[in-house]
């Protein structure tokens, strides 16, 4: 499989990428994950599963956290995982690697759109990052590392796991402050009630009543640009609910102007943080699709807008390539 050259501050972006933090707390947890842990092999390395990923994600606030998408009968994904777990002891716990079994974890696979094995993402401040598939050179994989650990000080995570060193080869400033627990970021105003009301049902998996929450507030107040987003973020996750991504790519493939099927995969490519490619699929839709299925490709697309936030420059482009398409 052929890789892209090397990452970019364009490849690697946190905008408009989907929270994560809904879809993990869909699962119920183990005990060992409602105490806020995953099981660790090593000071900087995890093996993460669907019932325990909420307490990464969690962790995400403060570390950036590489995923790595593996399977046991991948020879790739062995050699990658023996090269990232080493990587993650020499940059002395600036980021933490989450192990992921994709075989009995195929949950996680779909929410991060794997496509081969293995596969590594990302997580900041709860959003995916795509990184890489295959395996690569070591030199590759740093370049990879060091883009991620920038995005990350660019949007405020910058701590460091406890026992770590900070930058590779370098001692931390803080290192005395590392020996303990990792401090709980500042509490957060509570939420609305109909806000917290539609949080707790996600958490419970029931997703029609966190829908049902924030069309209640929408209802109440139409100015609530939360509710609309998180309600947007939430019909997302419904239409994407068990949805075998290989499976949808195949029919979209094989119908390129059925309306549904390229609706559905560019979903899945949001879902997976692919932002362009979704708005790409769309825009491409509405230029080879009139009448009814048109408008409603038109209004998926602009509801995907409301996921990523109007002020993204990703979506001011799409915009004017939508108006290109319709007129």
């Amino acid at each position: 499989m052929s890789q892209p050259p090397g990452p970019s501050a364009s490849s690697i972006s946190l905008r408009g990428a989907v929270d994560l933090a809904a879809v993990a707390a869909q699962a119920k947890r183990r005990e060992q994950a409602a105490n806020g842990e995953s099981r660790p092999t090593s000071g900087f390395v995890v093996e993460a599963d669907e019932e325990s990923f909420q307490s990464v994600v969690e962790l995400s606030l403060t570390v950036p956290v590489v995923v790595d998408l593996r399977a046991s009968y991948s020879e790739q994904s062995t050699q990658l995982s023996a090269v990232l777990e080493r990587l993650a002891g020499e940059y002395g716990g600036r980021f933490l690697l989450a192990r992921v079994d994709i075989e009995t974890n195929p949950r996680l696979a779909q929410v991060f759109q794997a496509q081969a094995v293995p596969s590594v993402v990302a997580v900041v401040k709860g959003q995916p990052v795509p990184l890489f598939q295959g395996s690569l050179p070591d030199e590759q994989v740093r370049a990879y590392l060091d883009e991620l650990l920038r995005v990350a000080e660019a949007n405020g995570v910058t701590g460091t796991l406890p026992g770590g060193t900070g930058a590779p080869g370098e001692a931390s400033p803080d290192d005395d402050a590392q020996d303990g627990p990792i401090a709980p970021a500042p509490d957060e105003p509570p939420l609305p009630p109909l806000h917290a009301e539609a949080y707790d049902a996600i958490e419970r998996g029931d997703l029609d009543a966190a829908a049902a929450a924030y069309e209640k507030a929408i209802a109440q107040s139409p100015a609530d640009d939360e509710a609309k987003a998180g309600l947007s973020q939430v019909n997302l996750l419904r239409r994407t609910d068990g949805v075998d991504p290989q499976t949808a790519r195949a029919a979209a493939a094989s119908a390129p102007q059925d309306p549904q099927a390229q609706i559905l995969v560019a979903d899945l490519d949001l879902l997976g943080g692919h932002v362009e490619d979704a708005f790409a699929r769309l825009v491409d839709t509405v230029r080879v699709t009139s009448g009814d299925e048109r408008n409603a490709v038109r209004e998926h697309l602009v509801e995907l807008f409301e996921v990523v936030g109007p002020a993204d420059p990703r979506v001011v482009t799409a915009r004017r390539a939508l108006s290109a398409a319709l007129y």
